[in-house]
């Protein structure tokens, strides 16, 4: 089957990462979504990666730390995920580089746009960790600032739930799952799709998204084929 998409950027939860433990890593579950990501990349597509670092650490949670040093802890959270999903990338025969928006030279590359343009135009998946570089900002809208800065297609929302619903899935077994949705309409009822930062950069720059399981990771590769998974937001 021909892909859909050119060139992807997949926003992985660093909740994800931790599987079943809540915190921390995986291995195994991490291992199971890059052997995915690595069919996606098999087929052509050319994958942005942005990942969380929530099973690090939730700055929100953090009490009465000043909010700046605990987004500092979350970026530097993201960098630990980012570095470990590259190796195992790396691991499973994928030419893969890490740019981080902080300057840590002696671990990653510093991120470079067009420097990470180039790489994808060569088939390596790149990985952008540190999130935006700047407090007060979601990785949802890194991944987001990232995609539109490298000229994706789609970015690629991997969660833990199924698509996008009309409440917690989790809690109301009448919750409801849209097939398509807008950005206004998920900014106007609030659902819990992305921050309204990134809801909004994505509507104004008809950045499309696309939002799915995880936990089912071949989710990965339906979604570049144009298989019918999970929720798609757009403009």
């Amino acid at each position: 089957m021909e892909r859909k998409y050119d060139r992807i950027l997949i926003k992985l939860s660093g909740e994800a990462l931790a599987g079943s433990k809540s915190t921390g890593l995986d291995f195994d579950v991490i291992a199971n979504i890059c052997r995915s990501i690595k069919k996606a990349a098999d087929t052509g597509v050319q994958i942005g990666i942005v990942v969380g670092g929530g099973n690090f650490w939730r700055g929100r949670s953090c009490g009465d730390m000043d909010r700046l040093t605990a987004d500092h802890i979350g970026m530097l959270a993201t960098a630990m995920n980012a570095l470990t999903v590259g190796d195992t990338l790396r691991s499973l025969g994928v030419d893969v580089r890490v740019q981080t928006a902080i300057n840590m030279a002696e671990v990653a590359e510093p991120l470079i746009i067009n420097k990470a343009i180039r790489h994808l135009e060569k088939g390596k998946v790149v990985i952008f960790g540190c999130g935006t570089g700047n407090p007060f900002f979601s990785t949802d809208t890194a991944a987001v600032l990232r995609a539109m800065e490298t000229k994706c297609d789609i970015v690629f929302k991997a969660t833990m739930v199924d698509g996008v619903y009309d409440k917690d899935p989790h809690k109301y077994d009448d919750a409801v799952r849209y097939d398509t949705l807008s950005f206004t309409e998920v900014l106007e009822k609030n659902l819990a799709v992305m921050d309204s930062t990134a809801a909004s950069m994505c509507r104004d720059n008809k950045m499309p998204v696309l939002v799915f399981d995880l936990g089912r990771p071949d989710n990965i590769v339906d979604a570049v084929l144009g298989k019918n998974v999970g929720t798609v937001v757009e403009a």
